[in-house]
């Protein structure tokens, strides 16, 4: 397929004030708390409520069910302006925003999205989503937990980890085994509700960085989930976890470039107010063209993920460029965010300045929703598969 003339990143005076809104949203509720919140692993789920009241929880959500109606550019912008404060935050709005409520968008039946899209785009409720456990990470089709039908129901045993919103969570999307291991017509998705009796949190995961971000074991005991609750038909849940994860690839492409934007942002200002020698180290050829290295890459990083989301928004096939843009943005983020801190010198080591911890945040992105490994096996199949280039 070959790459449209049109400016497909185009950009337009709602999307400037939506920018702009995030952003002091972001800098007055966000900025003043990180360090207290990544000190103590908080997750701050009043402050979801809040994005829920400025529309924020359900971007991609069609107004009909209370969501703000935008498309994936809009929703990239969002990821960016919050991800240059926290990235723990980030990770978290995106977690709910393209994994479970974008599962049951997708894939909910009208009864399943009229019951739950609004909850979940107001920020009443916050969701979670489970595919990966213990010894299955990349090998999801090796998972353990299984759901049997007994008459109108599915009883489901198991345990999930690294689960964002695990244990503060008031729905997730699981998905267990209906059928054979390795059969990607043996596994099937479910919408379960905090309340059901036998559904719990386990550990909570004490982390490098992210830590805003709650991320725990996800508990099942002879869960007892309604027929009703089953999203598509039985055996299909593995190829809408694959979709699914087609949209999250670029949400985590947008979280990466918004952790390294806020690297680059911190290295510039501290690079023009650090004097040595008698001169800003801005000057200094060393300084200027790691600089220079950093804003390009991101600037490539944007572009992939702006074509991305253009072909999402135009139901294209997206898995090649999503995975190329989830990949490379994300190792962007650790580049820059390296860099970042090797600028500010030995202050960059300390607490007191802020690309320490989108150091820490930034390698998150290389490992979850497929890590960099995993991506680059994604691009290979699909290239080789088209047999050329765009």
């Amino acid at each position: 397929m070959s790459i449209d003339q049109e400016i497909f990143y185009a950009d337009s005076e709602d999307r400037i004030l939506m920018r702009e809104m995030v952003r002091n949203f972001a800098r007055q509720h966000i900025q003043p708390y990180i360090m207290d919140w990544d000190e103590q692993q908080f997750f701050p789920k009043e402050l979801f409520k809040q994005l829920g009241e400025l529309g924020l929880m359900g971007v991609l959500v069609p107004q009909t069910y209370g969501g703000a109606g935008l498309g994936y550019q809009e929703y990239v912008d969002i990821i960016v302006e919050i991800a240059r404060i926290c990235g723990g935050i980030g990770l978290s709005f995106a977690a709910h925003n393209s994994l479970c409520t974008g599962h049951i968008l997708a894939f909910g039946n009208e009864e399943q999205k009229a019951k739950y899209l609004p909850k979940l785009a107001s920020g009443e409720w916050i969701g979670a989503w489970a595919l990966t456990e213990a010894n299955t990470g990349s090998d999801a089709l090796g998972m353990n937990t299984t759901a049997v039908k007994t008459g109108r129901s599915y009883v489901i045993n198991g345990t999930k980890n690294w689960i964002t919103h695990g244990k503060s969570g008031d729905l997730a999307i699981v998905m267990a085994r209906t059928g054979n291991k390795h059969e990607s017509a043996g596994v099937s998705a479910f919408i379960i509700e905090k309340s059901a009796v036998g559904f719990s949190a386990g550990k909570k995961e004490n982390k490098l960085g992210m830590r805003a971000s709650e991320t725990t074991e996800l508990i099942l005991d002879q869960v007892e989930v309604p027929q009703a609750n089953l999203l598509g038909k039985e055996g299909e849940g593995f190829k809408q976890a694959m979709y699914v994860l087609d949209g999250g690839r670029i949400s985590i492409g947008a979280l990466a470039l918004g952790i390294a934007k806020g690297a680059l942002d911190a290295a510039i200002k501290y690079s023009k107010e650090r004097h040595q020698f008698g001169q800003p180290i801005a000057n200094f050829q060393g300084i200027s063209f790691k600089i220079a290295d950093m804003a390009t890459e991101v600037e490539a990083a944007e572009l992939l993920i702006r074509r991305a989301s253009d072909l999402k928004n135009k139901g294209l096939p997206v898995t090649k460029v999503s995975a190329m843009a989830k990949y490379y943005a994300s190792e962007v983020a650790v580049r820059v965010a390296t860099d970042a801190l090797q600028i500010f010198g030995g202050y960059g080591y300390t607490k007191d300045f802020p690309v320490e911890k989108f150091y820490r945040d930034a390698k998150l992105c290389t490992i979850g929703e497929g890590t960099s490994e995993i991506q680059k096996m994604v691009i290979s199949r699909e290239v080789l598969k088209e047999g050329r280039t765009s």
